[in-house]
């Protein structure tokens, strides 16, 4: 009977595998970069949001709270928003390729993955401008957005990814 079960608990051990070895790398790169406050990937982000901000016409600077490990977003002369760790989107790319890896198919995963990856950083940094206008121009709607518009936009784009992994590549025939 366990023999039936074989594949899917194969498929199941490496995600499990994989995503145990990416969080515990991610949260040794947090713990050796948590005495300079925010993570520099998160800062990077920032800069990155602050970039396409400035870019469509909402002034913004970034103010370091080193000891809170967060930056602010000072937009249109109002602090709207902070940025902390959680915000990168990190531990959903590592779902992400937990999945995708958990269905290995040879290179064609591994660019899958990169393809993946590029898209979910693209789709959290307009999240984060998004969030960024909304708090700015429409306070009354920013906890919605901020708690279910914004996540289900980004675990929205994993879910369709996870799907086009498995009916185009994963479980497509390799004979056909």
């Amino acid at each position: 009977m366990l023999k039936d079960f074989k594949p899917v608990l194969h498929i199941l051990l490496r995600f499990i595998v994989i995503y145990l070895v990416l969080l515990f790398g991610y949260q040794f790169y947090l713990n050796g970069s948590k005495a300079g406050g925010l993570d520099p990937f998160s800062g990077f982000i920032a800069d990155q949001v602050t970039s396409i901000q400035n870019g469509i016409g909402y002034p913004t600077l970034l103010y370091a709270d080193a000891k809170n490990e967060q930056v602010w977003f000072y937009v249109n002369k109002m602090y709207v928003t902070r940025m902390v760790e959680g915000c990168n989107a990190v531990s959903v790319m590592i779902l992400f390729v937990a999945f995708v890896f958990a269905f290995y198919k040879g290179a064609k995963t591994f660019l899958f993955a990169l393809a993946g990856l590029a898209l979910l950083y693209i789709m959290n940094l307009l999240r984060i401008v998004g969030l960024n206008i909304v708090m700015r121009d429409y306070m009354e709607y920013g906890k919605i957005f901020h708690d279910f518009i914004f996540p289900a936009v980004i675990y929205g784009t994993v879910v369709v990814l996870w799907l086009v992994w498995i009916k185009f590549f994963a479980l497509k025939n390799e004979n056909s």
